[in-house]
């Protein structure tokens, strides 16, 4: 089974992997408006932030549902304009992928596919709100997965010297939810 986890995919092995979607949908959205109707008498630019999480969920027979979940606040002096939540799910198969190619997969190809969904959802919201119309910008998942993947490889080597060190070593929570400046076209 280790064996199987660390293969490099040959040029055979990704002609029989498989990757299909099954289903895509949202799975949950939720516009807040807290400080309507004082906050459209603000002036000034909102500052945008956005944050990402994902959550994956095997659900057997090489189905997979992956949900991206996409927030993003608007403050204006302090005060929240808006957020918005979009949990945009997706169900995919994935067939003779190695475990590590079918995380690189479910991580980079699955929230790619997703992400333009909960965009438009969130651009639809946000217009609907009363706000000028939001663009948010694409987010590049696979530079993500590989800082997070670096990350990881940093903090067990970390681990390592510590270990070897007698140094105390903390461990941090998993690391799914990313932040990211929202990049917007207003």
């Amino acid at each position: 089974m280790a064996e199987d986890k660390n293969k490099v995919m040959t040029p055979d092995d990704l002609v029989a992997a498989k990757f299909q979607i099954q289903k895509l949908y949202a799975k949950d959205v939720s516009f807040e408006c807290p400080n309507a109707p004082q906050i459209f008498q603000e002036t000034g630019q909102a500052d945008v932030k956005m944050s990402l999480a994902q959550r994956v969920e095997d659900l057997g027979e090489n189905l997979h549902e992956v949900v991206l979940t996409v927030t993003v606040t608007a403050t204006i002096d302090e005060k929240t304009a808006y957020l918005v939540e979009v949990a945009q799910a997706g169900i995919f198969m994935l067939s003779g992928f190695t475990e590590q190619a079918a995380h690189a997969v479910m991580n980079t190809m699955c929230p790619s596919t997703l992400f333009p969904y909960a965009r438009s959802v969130i651009s639809d919201m946000v217009s609907d709100g009363g706000f000028p119309p939001l663009m948010l910008q694409p987010v590049n998942f696979e530079q993500l997965y590989a800082q997070r993947m670096q990350e990881m490889e940093q903090q067990r080597s970390g681990e390592q010297s510590a270990k070897q060190s007698g140094e105390a070593v903390v461990e941090q929570g998993n690391g799914e939810a990313v932040e990211v400046e929202a990049p917007t076209d207003n």
